[in-house]
C-alpha cells in the first residue's frame, strides 16, 4: 500500500498488482459511505491538491500530463505529501486505466503481466498511467523490464519514492522521465485539508468543531502527514460524538490517537529549548537524555535534515579532533536521512547521536579558529613571507618570491624547517589540543612538529 497523501491504492493480489478497471482508478468509490476519512477526502483533481503549488502552475509537466500528453515521471518526496493522489487523479483526468503496483512485492512477472494488459488496452484505445509505488525498493531486472515500455509509451509510468532518484533509479529509466520533487506539507497546507474535511459532504459536514489548541495538537502529531491529519480528526470527531459533544479538544485528540500530546512547538519557545537540551546533552555525553530529546523532536514532527545539520555542526564545536570521524559519521547520517527520509531515518540519527554523545569531547578546534579569526579581524595579518609566494609567473624570481623555500617532501619526516607565518606573527598559536581522546595523540605529534619547526611547543594560546 502506498504511503502517500491519502494513500490507499488498490490492494493487489497474487503478487500486488492491482488494475481498475476505471478511469477514476482507486479513487472511483471514493464516495462510498463507511470509508476512511483520508479515503473519501481524497482530491478528486489537481486543483485539491495542496503544498505543491510548484508542479501545478499552467503549463507544468502534471497539468499537460492530466490533459493526456503521454510522459512518465518520478514523484521524489516524503511521506504523506500526494504521490499515490497524484498519479490517481492524472489518469482520471486524462480518461486513462489507472494500475498500480508496489515494488514491496510485485515481482518482474507480475509487472510483464501488467504490460502485456496495457498493450492489448492500448490497441484498443485505451492508454493505461502505471503507478508504481516505492520504486526505489525496484531491483535493477524490474526496472529493466519497465524500460521498453517507457521509451515506447506503452504506459504512463508515474513511480514514487522516499528516495534520492539518482541513488536507486538506473539511469536509462531516469533519463527517459521528469524527475518532480514534491515538498513536504506545511502546517498551513494542512490545517487547510482539516478545515475542508470538517465542512465537506464527504467529510465530517459539519458534524464536529475543532478547538484551536486541539487544531495544534493534530499538526503537530501529524508531523506534515496528510493521511494521518485527517485519520486522527476522524477518530478525535468519533471520539467527541461518544461523550455526546461536537467540539474536539486537545484531550479528545489525545485519547483518540492513544498518546500523550507532545509539548513542542516547532516555531515557538519550545523548539529551542528542546533542541537546546537535546545538543547539550550530546555535549554533555549523556546518551540517555539525548536519545529523549531527539525522539521527543522527532515525534513532534520536527524536520530530521534540521536534527542532522545540527549533528554535523556539534561534531566540530564539541568533538573536533578528540574524534575526527564524529564529523565523518554526522555527515554520513545527514545524507542517510536525505536519500531513505522518515520513519527510518529516525535511525540513521540515533545512530549519530549516541556515537556523537559517547564521543571524547574538545572545544579546541572552535578555540583555534577563533583566535586566528580574532588576530585577522585586528589587522594582524603581515606579509607572506617572500620564500612561501608565488614563483609561478614571469618575473617573479626578480622580486625574490619563492626563493629558499624548501619543499616538504624532500625533507627528513616530511617537516620542512622553514618561517611560515608573517613576520608580525611568528610567535602566535592558535591550536592547542586537549588530551581528551584521539587529541591527546594529536597533542604529541604537534610537540614534535613544533620542536621540528623551532618553535616552543609550550606557547599558551592567545
Amino acid at each position: 500500500m502506498s504511503e502517500d497523501l491519502f494513500g490507499g491504492g488498490v490492494d493487489a493480489a497474487a503478487g500486488a498488482v492491482a488494475a481498475v478497471g476505471t478511469t477514476g482508478g482507486s479513487l472511483s468509490d471514493a464516495d462510498r459511505p463507511g470509508l476512511p476519512l483520508a479515503v473519501r477526502m481524497r482530491p478528486r483533481t489537481l486543483d485539491e491538491v495542496v503544498g505543491q503549488g510548484h508542479l501545478l502552475a499552467p503549463g507544468s509537466p502534471l497539468r499537460r500530463l492530466a490533459a493526456g500528453e503521454p510522459m512518465s515521471v518520478f514523484l521524489w518526496g516524503p511521506p504523506g505529501t500526494g504521490k499515490t493522489t497524484i498519479a490517481s487523479v492524472v489518469s482520471r483526468q486524462s480518461g486513462s486505466k489507472f494500475v498500480e503496483v508496489s515494488a514491496v512485492t510485485a515481482g518482474v512477472k507480475e509487472v510483464r503481466a501488467v504490460l502485456d494488459q496495457a498493450r492489448r488496452d492500448l490497441a484498443r484505445g485505451e492508454r493505461t498511467v502505471l503507478f508504481v509505488d516505492e520504486v526505489h525498493r525496484f531491483s535493477k531486472t524490474q526496472q529493466d523490464v519497465l524500460l521498453p515500455a517507457v521509451e515506447n509509451r506503452l504506459v504512463t509510468l508515474v513511480a514514487a519514492t522516499t528516495e534520492n532518484p539518482s541513488f536507486s533509479v538506473i539511469s536509462p529509466l531516469l533519463s527517459r522521465s521528469l524527475l518532480l520533487t514534491l515538498k513536504p506539507l506545511t502546517d498551513a497546507d494542512v490545517s487547510g485539508l482539516l478545515d475542508r474535511a470538517l465542512v465537506d459532504a464527504r467529510g465530517l459536514a459539519g458534524a464536529s468543531t475543532l478547538d484551536d489548541d486541539a487544531r495544534n495538537t493534530l499538526l503537530r502529531l501529524a508531523g506534515g502527514d496528510a493521511r494521518r491529519a485527517l485519520t486522527y480528526l476522524e477518530e478525535s470527531a468519533a471520539g467527541a460524538a461518544a461523550t455526546g459533544s461536537a467540539v474536539i479538544t486537545t484531550d479528545v485528540v489525545e485519547r483518540a490517537v492513544d498518546r500523550a500530546a507532545i509539548r513542542y512547538d516547532r516555531d515557538g519557545d519550545q523548539h529551542y529549548d528542546v533542541i537546546s537540551a537535546f545538543i547539550k546533552s550530546v555535549r554533555g555525553s549523556d546518551v540517555q537524555a539525548s536519545l529523549h530529546y531527539l525522539a521527543r523532536m522527532l515525534g513532534a514532527g520536527e524536520d530530521p535534515r534540521f536534527v542532522a545539520r545540527r549533528l554535523i555542526i556539534l561534531a566540530s564545536e564539541d568533538i573536533g579532533m578528540a574524534d575526527p570521524t564524529a564529523l565523518t559519521t554526522a555527515v554520513a547520517a545527514a545524507e542517510a536521512v536525505a536519500m531513505i527520509g522518515m520513519p527510518e531515518g529516525r535511525i540513521t540519527l540515533a545512530h549519530a547521536t549516541i556515537a556523537l554523545a559517547l564521543a571524547p569531547k574538545s572545544n579546541a578546534v572552535v578555540a583555534a579558529i577563533g583566535a586566528a579569526s580574532a588576530d585577522v579581524a585586528a589587522g594582524r595579518v603581515g606579509l607572506v613571507p617572500p620564500h612561501l609566494r608565488d614563483a609561478h609567473y614571469a618575473g617573479a624570481k626578480t622580486y625574490g618570491h619563492g626563493q629558499g623555500y624548501r619543499y616538504a617532501h624532500d625533507e627528513p619526516h616530511g617537516i620542512a624547517a622553514q618561517q611560515y607565518l608573517p613576520d608580525e606573527l611568528v610567535d602566535a598559536t592558535y591550536y592547542v589540543p586537549t588530551d581528551h581522546g584521539n587529541e591527546a595523540a594529536v597533542a604529541a605529534r604537534l610537540a614534535r612538529i613544533e620542536e621540528r619547526l623551532g618553535r616552543s611547543a609550550s606557547r599558551a594560546a592567545r
